[in-house]
C-alpha cells in the first residue's frame, strides 16, 4: 500500500513538471521591436542641423503616436531618443504647451529617453564630467515629475568599469549597448563571441545595472540592430548562433524574452525632411520599406509577425528591460570589469584642448564651494548664472561625444572649432562663479581697520596644511601672521607665470572653510632657511634627494624617509618624467623660485620637442611638483615616462568612478580577461606603483591616459614597472581624430610624485586632490556686509570617516531654497559609519541621486548627519543647514 501511494504521488510529480514545462514551451516567446534612433552629433552635419532635426522628428512621431492611439497596446507606436539632448533642443525651439505634450508622451512611456546627454566615449572623462553632462534630465525629473531610469554608452567598443556605478548612483536600472565593430583594433571575431548576452553590470561599489549587449554577429549586436526589423526578429527567434549563446547560465534554457533595438545609423539626408509614412503591404516584402525613419512600419511589422509562439511588441525597451527582469533577473550572472579605453583615447589628439576640459571641471570644486558660502547669505547670488551654468553642463555632455573618430563628412576644422567652443563654454562659467564669488567672499570677512589680510580657502573634506599663493604687488620688506594663532609663517616671493606672488606655509586651514592671515611690515619671526637645498643638479630636502638631468628628466630619487630607497630607474632609455630616449641635452639647470616655503629649478631643452619643465620642492614635504610646457606643434603621438624601480609592481589608477587595479581579473585584477583593449589605461587623479611597502603615488591634473609598460592592444604588460602618460597624437592613425593637435604650439602637463610604504587608495586620493585643488586665495575687503562670516577661520562641513572623502559640496541646482548637496566617495573596502557636520547646523537631510533628484529623508541628530556609505560607493546627500 505504501508503494502504490509513494508511486502515485511520484508520478503526479512528474506529471506537474511536464504540464509546467509544457505551459511555458507553449507561452509565446516575447519580443520587443524598438525604433531607437542613434545619434552621431556633429559627424554628418553641423550642430544646430541636428537641433533642427531631433525636432522633426519627434514632431512626426508624436504625430505617428496619436494616429495608432486606438491600436492595442502592443502595436502603438512608440520611439526612443538616444539622449536627453533631444528634449533641450526641443524646449528650446518649441512652445511651452508643445514640450508640455512631449513631456505627457514621456509620461506614458511613447517617447523614452535615457538620461545621458548623448553617445559618449566616457574613458578619458572625469567623475564629475559624467554626472554634470546628466544633470538636464534630473532638473526635467523635478520639474515635470518624471524618472529617467535608462542610461547608454554606445558604438565604440570598449567601457569602464566605474561608469555602472555612476549610472546606477545618477537612477538608471538599465542600458544597453550596439558596437560598431568599425574603426577598431580589436579582435572582431571576439566582439561576436561574447560571455554574455544579458548580464547585470556592476560597479566596485556593488551597484549594477541590467545591460543589453548582445555578441556582434553582423546582423545583431550593432547599435542599429533593427534597422531591417523583419530579418532582426527571424534572428533571435530562429538563428541557432545566436539561441545558442541566447540562455540562462543556470538552467541552459533559452530566455523567452529578447530584444532588438536601434534603427538605422547616422544617415542624416534620411532624417532631414518629414514625409509622410506610405501604406505597407503585406509581410512580403516589409523589409524593403525600411528606407527612411518617418515611414515607421514598425507598429504593422509587429502586429503582422506576431502568432502563437511569439508576440512580437513594440517597445519604449524600458519594457523590454522591465519584463526581462521580472522573468529572468535572479538567475543573471554579474559582471564587474573594465574594458579599456578605443574611440576614448581620441580626444588626445587635441590634447591641450582636452586638459582645458579636465581642468575646468576640477576647478568646479573650488568654484562651487565658493559660491555655496556666498550663496548662504545672498540666496540671490545664483541666479543670474544659471543660463551659463546650464550652457556648461550640456557642453561638458557634449565634449567627450564619440565622433571624436572625426572621420565623417563634418571637416576636421569644424569638429575641432566645436570642441574649443565647448571648453569655452564650460571655462567661462567655472571662472564667472569662481571670480564673482571669490571677491564677494572677501568682502564677507571682517578685518580690523587698515589691516592687509587675505584668506586662504581649503575646497577639500580635510584640514590640510600647504603653501598657498596670494597675489600680490606690495612691499618686499613684509611677514606673513597666522591670525588665528598670532604666530608668524614662512613666506617668500615667488613669479608664476609672469605674475608676483606671495608664497606661505598655511597649516591646518580647515575643510572646506578658510583661514585668514595678515601682511605685517618689517621682518619677522618666522624661518627664512631654504626649504630645499641646490648643488649642481641635485635638489633635495629633509624627505628627498632628486638628480635631475638638463632635459628635465629625473635620473635619482632616492626617499630619505623609507631606508634612502631609490625609486628612479630606467627603462628603455627612459627615466622619471622623460620625454625622449638617451638624451640629456638642455641648459644649465637654473633657480627660478628660492625660499622657505619652496624651491624650484627649470630646464629648458630641445630633446624630443621644445619644452620647460619646472620642478618644484617645499619644506618638510615628501612631495614633488612638476610642470612640463611643449612649446613646439607635433603630429606624432608624444609621451611622458616614468620608470621606477619596483619589481613586480601592482598599479592602481582611478578609472572613471573607480579605482581599479589594473591586471586581468584571471591575475586578481579588474581587466576582463578578453574583449578588451590594453594599450592605454584611464588615469584621472592619480596612477600609483606599489611593490610591497615601497611605491610612489603619480597625481596627473592634465592628461587622460597611460600606457602600462609595453601593453599593447591586445597584452596588458603588469611586469614593467613604467607608465608613458599619452602627451597627445592620433593613437590610431591619421584617419582617426584631429591631425597636428589642430595647430597648438603650448601644452601644459603636469604630475606631482610622493613616495610611500604601502599602498593606500585613501591616501593616494587625497595626495591627488591636493595637488589639483590648491588653495584659492584673495584679499579681505570692507564692504557693508563684512561680518557675515568668522573673522579668523570657518570651516562649512566635515566628516568624522577620514577614508570618506568630499567629492563636491555646492549649492542644489534647484537654488539655494533646496538647501546644499554634498557629494562623498569612501575609498575604503569596508562600509563607513560617517557623521557629516555643517555650520550651522543641519535642519534637515535627503538622500539623492548624483542628479540631486530626492530618494528618501536621512534622519537629524544633534544638527548633524550620520549615514552608513557601502565599500567603494559614491553616495550624494541633499542638506539643508539651519537658517
Amino acid at each position: 500500500m505504501m508503494n502504490l501511494m509513494k508511486n502515485q504521488l511520484v508520478a503526479l510529480f512528474l506529471t506537474l513538471i511536464l504540464s509546467a514545462s509544457a505551459a511555458w514551451s507553449a507561452e509565446p516567446k516575447r519580443i520587443y521591436l524598438a525604433e531607437d534612433d542613434h545619434t552621431d552629433f556633429m559627424w554628418t552635419a553641423d550642430a544646430d542641423t541636428y537641433e533642427r532635426v531631433f525636432v522633426e522628428m519627434l514632431d512626426h512621431h508624436l504625430r505617428v503616436a496619436d494616429e495608432t492611439a486606438a491600436n492595442a497596446p502592443s502595436y502603438r507606436h512608440r520611439f526612443n531618443c538616444d539622449g536627453s539632448y533631444w528634449l533641450w533642443a526641443y524646449q528650446q525651439r518649441k512652445s511651452p504647451a508643445e514640450f508640455a505634450r512631449l513631456i505627457s508622451r514621456i509620461k506614458d512611456g511613447t517617447i523614452s529617453v535615457p538620461m545621458n546627454s548623448l553617445v559618449s566615449c566616457y574613458g578619458g572623462q572625469p567623475v564629475e564630467a559624467v554626472l554634470r553632462g546628466m544633470y538636464y534630465a534630473g532638473r526635467l525629473e523635478r520639474q515635470h515629475g518624471l524618472k529617467f531610469d535608462m542610461a547608454i554608452a554606445m558604438e565604440n567598443q570598449t567601457l569602464p568599469l566605474g561608469l555602472a556605478s555612476l549610472f546606477a548612483g545618477s537612477g538608471a536600472r538599465y542600458s544597453w549597448r550596439g558596437v560598431c565593430a568599425c574603426a577598431t583594433r580589436m579582435d572582431k571575431k571576439a566582439l561576436g563571441e561574447r560571455e554574455h548576452e544579458i548580464y547585470w553590470w556592476t560597479g566596485k561599489d556593488g551597484q549594477r545595472l541590467l545591460l543589453k549587449w548582445y555578441s556582434h554577429d553582423g546582423d545583431i549586436g550593432g547599435y542599429f540592430e533593427a534597422t531591417d526589423p523583419v530579418a532582426a526578429i527571424e534572428h533571435v527567434d530562429r538563428d541557432p548562433d545566436f539561441l545558442a549563446r541566447y540562455v540562462d547560465p543556470k538552467t541552459r534554457a533559452p530566455y523567452r524574452v529578447a530584444g532588438v533595438f536601434g534603427f538605422g545609423g547616422d544617415d542624416l539626408a534620411r532624417k532631414s525632411g518629414v514625409k509622410p509614412p506610405p501604406e505597407v503591404p503585406g509581410v512580403p516584402g516589409l523589409h524593403k520599406l525600411v528606407s527612411s525613419p518617418y515611414r515607421d512600419p514598425f507598429h504593422r511589422i509587429a502586429q503582422q509577425m506576431s502568432d502563437e509562439s511569439r508576440q512580437v511588441i513594440v517597445s519604449n525597451e524600458r519594457d523590454f528591460f522591465a519584463d526581462f527582469e521580472k522573468t529572468h533577473g535572479e538567475s543573471l550572472p554579474s559582471k564587474a570589469v573594465t574594458y579599456g579605453n578605443e574611440w576614448d583615447l581620441y580626444s588626445a589628439s587635441m590634447s591641450e584642448t582636452s586638459a582645458r576640459a579636465k581642468r575646468a571641471v576640477e576647478k568646479l570644486r573650488s568654484a562651487e564651494l565658493l559660491a555655496a558660502l556666498v550663496s548662504l547669505k545672498h540666496p540671490s547670488f545664483m541666479q543670474r548664472h544659471s543660463a551659463a551654468r546650464d550652457r556648461a553642463f550640456h557642453a561638458i555632455g557634449l565634449f567627450w561625444e564619440h565622433n571624436w573618430t572625426a572621420d565623417g563628412p563634418i571637416s576636421r576644422p569644424q569638429r575641432a572649432a566645436w570642441q574649443e567652443l565647448l571648453v569655452t563654454q564650460i571655462e567661462s562659467y567655472v571662472e564667472s562663479i569662481f571670480g564673482e564669488s571669490v571677491i564677494r567672499l572677501g568682502g564677507m570677512i571682517p578685518r580690523p581697520d587698515k589691516a592687509k589680510r587675505f584668506f586662504v580657502l581649503n575646497p577639500l573634506g580635510r584640514s590640510r596644511t600647504q603653501h598657498a599663493d596670494f597675489a600680490y604687488l606690495g612691499s618686499a620688506d613684509v611677514h606673513v601672521r597666522d591670525a588665528t594663532t598670532g604666530k608668524d609663517v614662512p613666506h617668500q616671493l615667488v613669479r608664476l607665470h609672469g605674475t608676483r606672488h606671495l608664497r606661505i606655509l598655511a597649516s591646518d586651514v580647515p575643510s572646506a572653510g578658510y583661514k585668514v592671515y595678515e601682511i605685517v611690515p618689517g621682518k619677522g619671526s618666522a624661518t627664512t632657511d631654504d626649504a630645499a637645498a641646490v648643488s649642481g643638479n641635485i635638489l633635495e630636502n629633509e624627505a628627498l634627494k632628486l638628480f635631475i638631468e638638463r632635459d628635465g628628466a629625473i635620473s635619482s630619487l632616492v626617499d630619505k624617509r623609507h631606508g634612502n630607497t631609490e625609486l628612479a630607474a630606467t627603462i628603455g632609455g627612459l627615466r622619471l618624467n622623460d620625454f625622449t630616449a638617451d638624451s640629456d641635452a638642455g641648459e644649465p639647470l637654473r633657480i627660478v623660485n628660492r625660499g622657505p616655503v619652496s624651491v624650484t629649478v627649470r630646464a629648458r631643452s630641445e630633446a624630443g620637442l621644445a619644452h620647460t619643465t619646472d620642478i618644484t620642492l617645499y619644506r618638510a614635504s615628501d612631495r614633488v611638483d612638476i610642470e612640463n610646457e611643449l612649446n613646439e606643434n607635433f603630429g606624432d603621438v608624444r609621451h611622458w615616462a616614468f620608470s621606477l624601480a619596483l619589481n613586480e609592481p601592482s598599479v592602481h589608477t582611478e578609472e572613471v568612478g573607480a579605482v581599479i587595479l589594473d591586471k586581468p581579473q584571471s591575475q586578481g585584477g579588474d581587466y576582463a580577461n578578453t574583449h578588451a583593449r590594453y594599450d592605454y589605461l584611464s588615469v584621472n587623479h592619480f596612477a600609483d606603483i606599489s611593490a610591497g611597502r615601497r611605491g610612489i603615488t603619480l597625481s596627473n591634473p592634465d592628461l587622460a591616459f597611460a600606457r602600462l609598460g609595453n601593453s599593447t592592444t591586445s597584452t596588458l604588460d603588469t611586469a614593467t614597472p613604467q607608465l608613458s602618460f599619452l602627451a597627445g597624437g592620433q593613437v590610431d592613425g591619421p584617419g582617426l581624430g584631429i591631425p597636428a593637435q589642430n595647430g597648438q604650439h603650448h601644452f601644459l602637463q603636469r604630475f606631482a610624485l610622493r613616495p610611500h610604504g604601502g599602498y593606500s587608495q585613501t591616501a593616494a586620493m587625497k595626495f591627488a586632490l591636493e595637488h589639483q585643488n590648491p588653495f584659492v586665495t584673495a584679499p579681505i575687503i570692507s564692504n557693508d556686509n563684512g561680518d557675515a562670516y568668522p573673522e579668523k577661520q570657518h570651516s562649512l562641513l566635515s566628516i568624522s570617516d577620514p577614508n570618506v572623502l568630499l567629492w563636491a559640496l555646492k549649492i542644489h541646482d534647484d537654488g539655494i531654497e533646496h538647501g546644499l548637496v554634498t557629494r562623498l566617495w569612501n575609498q575604503s573596502d569596508e562600509p563607513a559609519q560617517v557623521r557629516i557636520t555643517l555650520t550651522p547646523q543641519v535642519k534637515s537631510a535627503q538622500r539623492i541621486t548624483h542628479l540631486e533628484t530626492k530618494l528618501e529623508d536621512l534622519p537629524v541628530v544633534k544638527g548633524s548627519i550620520g549615514i552608513t556609505i557601502g565599500a567603494r560607493r559614491l553616495e550624494s546627500l541633499g542638506v539643508k543647514p539651519s537658517p
